[in-house]
């Protein structure tokens, strides 16, 4: 699956792409729990208070037209409701955004670039001065 690791942090796997892999981007940690070749992966979270997992589905419609699907299944307790609901929510979907593009992208010869929200921009800054 192609992400937007131009603009954001890669995905680390310590197995690769397999079942019981372990690793994350960024600060956001899980391990696969299940994964179909060409057809869906699914990520549980490994980080105190998400409880859930997310997964990416592809679903043929028809001849030459495929969905890419994106489902996040969880709830959050404590702390990580307000990092979810201040931060890391408005980084994922921005994420999210980018990678979809950059899938779209490869297939249309018109390019879609989505724009980031000024609280996503200000988040991105904030990330960057912690990080020196």
């Amino acid at each position: 699956m192609m992400l937007a690791t131009d603009k954001w942090s890669p995905m680390k796997l310590d197995k690769g792409l397999q079942v019981g892999s372990k690793g994350g981007h960024g600060p956001i940690k899980y391990f696969v729990t299940d994964y179909q070749q060409d057809k869906s992966i699914t990520f549980q979270f490994d980080l105190t208070g998400f409880n859930g997992f997310h997964k990416f589905e592809l679903k043929e419609l028809e001849t030459h037209k495929t969905e890419l699907c994106h489902i996040i299944d969880m709830t959050t307790t404590g702390s990580a409701t307000l990092k979810w609901l201040l931060a890391i929510r408005w980084l994922h979907d921005a994420y999210i955004e980018d990678a979809f593009d950059k899938v779209e992208n490869h297939f249309t010869i018109n390019k879609k670039r989505s724009e980031w929200n000024l609280w996503v921009r200000a988040l991105r800054k904030i990330m960057r001065r912690k990080q020196k």
